[in-house]
């Protein structure tokens, strides 16, 4: 894979280890480890990670930085979102969502686990190509 594709100003990484949980190709460059947890994902075009919820007693959550390209971030039940560089997402804990690149564009965000107690992540159905094909 060539960073040239797009604009990633934290580097693409390597292949998502998490990949089974992805839909398409993603690659992962740990930011931080420790304290705040902060990971730079870039996604293919089509790529998107399944249906999840990020768990918590108290606290938790996620929040996505968009950094580059064009995707899509959807809770469950509701409309999908359209995402670009600069948009913000604060996804609260016991929320079931998914979030990747547009059919059409490589899509970066840095995601940030908000501290919380007892934080587990659980990974849901894969997103559907039909519904995901329906996105404009």
């Amino acid at each position: 894979m060539n960073e040239s594709v797009i604009d990633n100003i934290f580097g693409m990484g390597e292949k998502n280890p998490f990949g089974q949980f992805f839909v398409g190709k993603s690659y992962l460059k740990m930011l931080t480890t420790e304290g705040v947890p902060i990971a730079n994902v870039t996604f293919e075009p089509g790529c998107r990670n399944n249906w999840h919820i990020h768990h918590a007693k108290s606290g938790g959550g996620q929040l996505l930085l968009c950094t580059a390209g064009r995707g899509w971030y959807q809770e469950w039940g509701q409309p999908a979102r359209e995402l670009h560089a600069g948009d913000v997402v604060m996804i609260p804990p016991e929320v079931k969502h998914w979030h990747g690149a547009a059919a059409d564009s490589w899509f970066v965000h840095l995601a940030v686990e908000v501290p919380g107690v007892e934080t587990a992540n659980e990974w849901c159905e894969a997103v559907a190509d039909d519904e995901y094909n329906n996105l404009k």
